[in-house]
């Protein structure tokens, strides 16, 4: 049985009956199969007749709004077919269950079908003000693209193109790369988790770039590709030079894929992220990354996490990324790396004067050695900085205490699953007095005790968590009534809060009675509250209902997660 994850990035795989149901459904569109309301055509029409009748219909609204005549009544023909188009564009988004916007079209997740996508494609010359387009996870769009990208000559103010989870095939890639000329305003292209770019397929877009084309950001995540695709996208790098964002993130990337993508890379010498997130990067696919980024001394953003197989050769780039003097965001989260890894990067940190994020998560090797790479970052120029999951060891947790006063424009902090930070939180919140900048705080399953929260409600209402948006202090069990009651009477000094999550761990439901009272008395003083996690915490019905007459009250898209009584 296939997984969620592949299900949801677009794998090519559907049983014989699953492709025999498709081939059904792209015969009949989104708006036919959930009619409602009268069609645009009488009933005995044909889907030929439709389509035929349509595509005149937006041909001779073409050729009007190009005659140089100036004949009246020439003109006023043009304001009804403009006045009937868009009625043609705000019945067939309605179907969908969408509002009618002229500058943004989002279709993602509508189910939509290949003859959805000829009725659309009929629209685009009463949308030529479109700006953006998502039409992402519709998996039946793909082998169709070709009928919408015929007419893209109508919306050439197009910045932003989303297929994600698409199917899309060699032939949809080939239609995209026909259309692009079309398109010269385009700046974002997203392509990821459809599994057909790759298997040496990209070449069918890739050859098509434009030279100078105005392509800033492209995302190919989850494609498949493969070392042919590596070699087609580097080919086409010289072309993009206003490149500025690459992400290939879950491509099995290979040594070799990556000496190929070098070859040209000196070319997009002005790129500033590059995400290799789940590559599968071995040590000499990092060696090869190291040549690369000496072609881009400019990046500022660069992410390798989650390669697991690269353990122990961060060294090997360690040296080129002390070139990237303007690096302002490292992501080497669950990269296994060693005490090895941790020598080289304490080696490097001082040459990045202009990091401001560093993420280096779930590497439980770095719990004993942040004393030493603390001193090593630019302490007062940070704003995130993540550790969860990091095996802090009492010296170091002690160590990030007294480095707190010098993080002055720390927004983010995230501590989760370090059990040494239960019973010294103060240690971290004194110096939060001074700050006030903290945005984002994080401390789930951090065995956090009754006096640790007291501890947060004190800083709370001294104002020192006033600008904080999201708390997650979930699964800390030994937290008792009193703390979290405490916590909420100080509820107005998390004026800013938008999401706070309690949970508890599914093995411990708990009743949640003596401190509910103050939960509802605190919810109508945080007015940006939107997502409240309570889950695992066990509430009387009486209770229950108060809990959803007050959330209800609450702006629209209010999320609460609590079990059901």
């Amino acid at each position: 049985m296939e997984s969620s994850s592949e299900v949801q990035r677009g794998s090519q795989k559907m049983s014989a009956i699953g492709l025999i149901m498709n081939q059904l459904r792209r015969k009949t569109s989104f708006t036919e199969r959930r009619q409602k309301s009268g069609s645009f055509f009488w009933p005995g029409e044909s889907s030929e007749r439709r389509k035929g009748a349509e595509i005149k219909e937006s041909d001779d609204a073409d050729a009007k709004a190009t005659d140089p005549g100036t004949d009246p009544t020439t003109s006023m023909d043009m304001e009804i077919t403009s006045v009937v188009g868009w009625g043609r564009v705000k019945q067939f988004l309605e179907k969908l269950g969408k509002k009618p916007d002229s500058q943004v079209l989002s279709l993602s997740h509508c189910d939509l079908t290949a003859t959805d996508i000829v009725e659309l494609a009929t629209l685009l010359p009463f949308l030529t003000q479109l700006e953006v387009v998502d039409l992402s996870w519709n998996d039946l769009v793909g082998g169709s693209l070709k009928a919408l990208t015929f007419k893209l000559q109508h919306v050439g103010k197009l910045s932003l193109l989303r297929l994600c989870g698409c199917r899309l095939t060699a032939q949809d890639l080939e239609a995209l790369g026909n259309g692009l000329e079309a398109v010269p305003l385009l700046e974002l292209l997203d392509l990821s988790w459809n599994a057909g770019i790759g298997k040496a397929n990209l070449h069918c877009l890739t050859s098509r770039f434009l030279p100078g084309c105005n392509m800033r950001e492209l995302r190919l995540v989850d494609c498949q590709l493969t070392d042919a695709d590596m070699t087609a996208l580097g080919r086409a790098l010289p072309v993009l030079t206003n490149l500025k964002h690459l992400d290939l993130s879950c491509n099995k990337i290979t040594a070799e894929g990556i000496k190929e993508m070098s070859s040209s890379l000196h070319a997009s010498h002005g790129l500033k992220t590059l995400k290799l997130h789940m590559c599968g990067l071995e040590e000499d696919a990092l060696s090869s990354l190291g040549d690369v980024l000496k072609f881009i001394p400019s990046l500022e953003g660069l992410d390798v996490s989650g390669n697991k197989a690269a353990r122990g050769g961060l060294a090997r780039v360690a040296k080129s990324l002390a070139l990237l003097t303007h690096l302002s965001c490292l992501d080497i989260h669950l990269c296994g790396l060693t005490d090895h890894d941790a020598d080289a990067l304490v080696e490097v940190l001082p040459s990045l004067s202009a990091l401001t994020e560093l993420n280096i998560s779930s590497n439980k090797a770095l719990g004993d050695r942040l004393q030493a790479l603390l001193p090593t970052l630019p302490l007062a120029n940070m704003r995130r900085l993540l550790l969860n999951n990091c095996g802090l060891s009492t010296a170091s947790y002690q160590a990030l205490g007294s480095a707190m006063s010098s993080l002055v424009l720390l927004e983010s902090l995230n501590l989760s699953w370090n059990k040494s930070v239960g019973g010294h939180l103060k240690l971290l919140l004194g110096a939060l007095l001074s700050m006030c900048k903290l945005q984002e705080l994080r401390l789930s399953s951090c065995d956090l005790t009754t006096e640790d929260v007291l501890h947060l409600a004190s800083a709370a209402k001294c104002g020192a968590l006033s600008n904080v948006k999201q708390l997650d202090l979930s699964y800390n069990g030994g937290v008792g009534d009193t703390g979290w009651a405490g916590l909420l009477a100080e509820a107005g000094g998390l004026k800013s809060l938008e999401q706070l999550d309690v949970s508890l761990r599914p093995s411990t439901p708990t009743p949640a009675s003596p401190w509910i009272p103050n939960l509802l008395e605190a919810l109508p003083t945080l007015p940006s509250l939107t997502h409240l996690a309570l889950q695992h915490w066990v509430l009387r019905q009486d209770e229950r209902d108060k809990l959803d007459n007050i959330t209800e009250k609450k702006k629209k898209g209010f999320l609460l997660e609590c079990d059901k009584s």
